[in-house]
């Protein structure tokens, strides 16, 4: 499918920023002002910026709110209703937190919950298509949820040490969370890859309605010229261009941020460094979303001729 840039800076950021909201609200990080002040106004604005982000995706921003009311049947209202609970019940805890100094657990614990339901509600968006096969047969929201928890607490263990000595647990979560991101993007990757469109039973011939009459092939393509549907759902990647993106992103994303983590475990002074790593994290992140959207094969392909 043809990876639209408007998705993938919502969901590349919105991900860092529920998922640095989950880690703030359990009370990870130091109690000072600075720390307070820089975390809770990056988590808040990576998160505002991928929800605006990801209406511009729509052909009518303005009746976006008409979403919320659909909760109870679509992922998309769902995503929506979970956003805002989330921003409201962390935009209070930051409040107290910035300006009275109180961290309250009673607002913490349950904007660390919502914060998860949001991401797992953005990841059903798409994982809920049976009509995309890679996206609905491996484990995506496990995906979704595993980068942004890591990717929040990477910006964790940067911010700490404004606030002075911070201690190595902030480091060792972030080593932990992106080696984890790091194994559920590889388990998932190679599920994706070896899933099929053919994986729910769907071919050309079921396709055209004809099952039983054996093997058919496309004698003339359905249009003269490309349409809607060749261009946004029948997006065509070459494997080598698809293969230098993955080795990106798995440099950016998780070998560079793991290094610069292991460095400043081994020397406490050399901390900066998570800063870059943060924003090389972002970098991989955002590559291996472009593959999210670019490798996805939709079950419309069928109609024009693609197998598998």
């Amino acid at each position: 499918m043809h990876p639209a840039p408007s998705i993938i800076v919502f969901t590349t950021l919105s991900g860092i920023g529920f998922g640095l909201m989950a880690w703030l609200g359990l009370g990870l990080g130091p109690d000072g002002f600075w720390f307070a002040f820089l975390a809770c106004g990056l988590a808040l604005g990576f998160a505002c910026i991928g929800l605006v982000a990801s209406l511009w995706h729509l052909g009518n921003p303005q009746r976006a709110w008409r979403a919320l009311s659909q909760w109870r049947s679509s992922w998309l209202s769902r995503e929506g209703v979970a956003s805002i609970a989330t921003l409201t019940v962390f935009g209070l805890y930051a409040l107290l937190w910035v300006v009275f100094g109180l961290r309250t657990p009673w607002l913490g614990l349950p904007a660390a919950v919502l914060s998860v339901v949001s991401i797992v509600c953005t990841s059903m968006i798409y994982g809920c298509l049976k009509s995309v096969p890679r996206w609905s047969k491996p484990p995506t929201s496990p995906l979704f949820v595993a980068l942004g928890l890591a990717g929040g607490a990477l910006v964790v263990a940067a911010l700490a040490p404004l606030s002075g000595p911070a201690g190595p647990a902030p480091t060792w979560l972030a080593a932990i969370m992106v080696l984890a991101a790091t194994v559920v993007w590889l388990v998932w990757s190679r599920k994706a890859r070896d899933t099929r469109l053919d994986a729910d039973g769907s071919t050309p011939e079921t396709a055209i309605g004809l099952p039983g009459i054996g093997r058919v092939r496309l004698l003339e393509a359905p249009h003269t010229s490309p349409n809607y549907l060749m261009k946004e759902m029948v997006f065509r990647i070459g494997r080598k261009r698809a293969n230098a993106l993955r080795r990106l992103a798995l440099a950016l994303g998780f070998a560079l941020p793991l290094a610069a983590v292991a460095l400043a475990l081994a020397v406490p002074s050399l901390w900066p460094l998570l800063l870059v790593a943060v924003l090389v994290h972002l970098a991989g992140v955002a590559a291996s979303r472009w593959l999210f959207f670019a490798e996805a094969q939709h079950v419309v392909g069928l109609y024009y001729g693609e197998r598998g």
